[in-house]
């Protein structure tokens, strides 16, 4: 397990495991993530789905799940609809993908008597690169294909919020484009420039934020020197923002593969965190998910202890 990620989990030391609705666990890959995760009192699970896939999946695998709860569905549908109702009703903080489609998961999420706030849903990964001081916050890779503007204001401020939960020292966000000045042809480097000016009149809070920034001068403080770019983003951001799904996908996929990042992530903008795990994640990345959405949930928890105080 990587030394950020490890930093991740033992910052949750001090936290009650975080009730999470497991949706639809129906393989060894889910089960697994959500019983390790169990095992070191980051979440405290239910399971929600088919009972007799579950027990199967369970046995299986040589997992023993008499003492955990499993709320029995017809189906994954069933089971997400299911698990939001949960959330609805006060019993979890939380909700975590299993064998079911991210679309089937999020229906019930985002529907109009489901899980929405005033916030536009968005994901976030949260990278640890090899050789790069810094983890990296890329958002929006996973959710949003071509975001407004209204919406990027939205994923700029919950990845910024994020960020907050993990206690980045310093919130520095890079709105990134293919340059670094504003050009007309490029609508990127324009809804950049406006969601600058947004957080200079208080529409987006708690970091510094500039842009339009192309990839190399957000992150290496010698291409900001080379380009002249003076700002106290530049070279140096630690949130870097996509213009839409496919730069974001290809940029995380491009540091997981070629660079050998590992990819912990979350979905914000909903009442709760989802944990949003691929099979394709090593079961430290999977626990570094559940890591970060608890640090989200006791957030949370704060804020409404502060508001109800």
């Amino acid at each position: 397990m990587t030394s950020r990620y490890e930093r991740l989990i033992a910052a949750c030391a001090a936290l009650p495991p975080t009730i999470t609705a497991v949706v639809h666990p129906c393989d060894a890959s889910s089960l697994e993530s959500a019983m390790a995760a169990m095992r070191v009192g980051l979440i405290h699970p239910i399971l929600v789905g088919p009972r007799a896939k579950i027990l199967a999946a369970a046995a299986a695998a040589g997992m023993d799940l008499d003492s955990t709860e499993i709320v029995d569905a017809p189906h994954s549908d069933a089971a997400a609809e299911i698990a939001v109702g949960l959330v609805q009703q006060g019993r979890c903080e939380a909700l975590m993908k299993g064998s079911l489609h991210t679309d089937e998961l999020m229906r019930p999420v985002v529907a109009r008597d489901g899980l929405r706030t005033k916030r536009r849903v968005s994901h976030c990964f949260v990278m640890d690169v090899p050789g790069h001081p810094d983890p990296l916050i890329i958002s929006d890779a996973a959710v949003n294909i071509l975001p407004t503007l209204a919406d990027k204001a939205d994923i700029v401020q919950n990845a910024i919020d994020l960020a907050h939960a993990l206690k980045f020292p310093q919130v520095r966000v890079a709105i990134l484009s293919a340059m670094e000045t504003v050009n007309p042809g490029v609508p990127s480097t324009i809804e950049a420039a406006a969601l600058c000016k947004m957080a200079d009149r208080g529409q987006i809070t708690g970091a510094l934020v500039d842009g339009p920034l192309a990839l190399d001068n957000a992150i290496d403080p010698q291409a900001a020197e080379i380009k002249k770019i003076v700002s106290p983003v530049a070279g140096r951001a630690n949130v870097l923002i996509v213009p839409d799904l496919e730069a974001g996908n290809m940029l995380a996929k491009s540091l997981t593969f070629l660079a050998g990042a590992a990819a912990a992530g979350v979905v914000l903008g909903a009442r709760v965190p989802i944990i949003l795990t691929s099979r394709a994640d090593s079961l430290e990345t999977r626990l570094a998910s559940c890591a970060i959405a608890a640090l989200v949930a006791a957030e949370r928890r704060a804020k409404l202890a502060i508001v109800t105080a």
